[in-house]
């Protein structure tokens, strides 16, 4: 069970870490641009802005940090001139990321720990004598 809780929580920190070096990347090589929202799922938002170059661009893995966008919505974007499909609604970074990763491995770790905690107290303790084998 524990090995579980670990497991997730090593992804959880995995993907903060993520959302930080593409932040990281966006910021030494910034762009700003307006975008319009043209599609949005429950985890997803798909944008479509003009780079500095006067390209119209579609990421196609959508906006970083999607929360509370609308489609037809128009938002302020920053993204990575040297790779476009890096891009994040402005003013928001990593920061937006920690209250859901941090929720998701507290309940995690409200599952695991009375879990883990329940297994170990019915196990039989090797210490006691009806643990021990009744050999003579």
């Amino acid at each position: 069970m524990l090995a579980v809780g670990g497991f997730l929580t090593a992804l959880g920190l995995a993907l903060l870490l993520a959302c930080h070096l593409n932040d990281r990347s966006i910021e030494r090589n910034m762009g700003t641009a307006s975008a319009e929202v043209v599609e949005k799922s429950y985890l997803r938002a798909v944008v479509r802005f003009n780079t500095d170059s006067g390209r119209v661009y579609v990421p196609p893995g959508g906006v970083l940090y999607p929360m509370e966008l609308q489609e037809g919505q128009l938002v302020s974007v920053e993204f990575d001139k040297t790779d476009p499909d890096l891009v994040r609604v402005a003013g928001r970074d990593v920061s937006v990321a920690l209250l859901p990763v941090g929720s998701a491995l507290a309940v995690v770790w409200a599952l695991v720990l009375p879990g883990y905690w329940l297994s170990r107290r019915n196990r039989p303790n090797r210490g006691t004598p009806s643990a021990r084998s009744n050999g003579a």
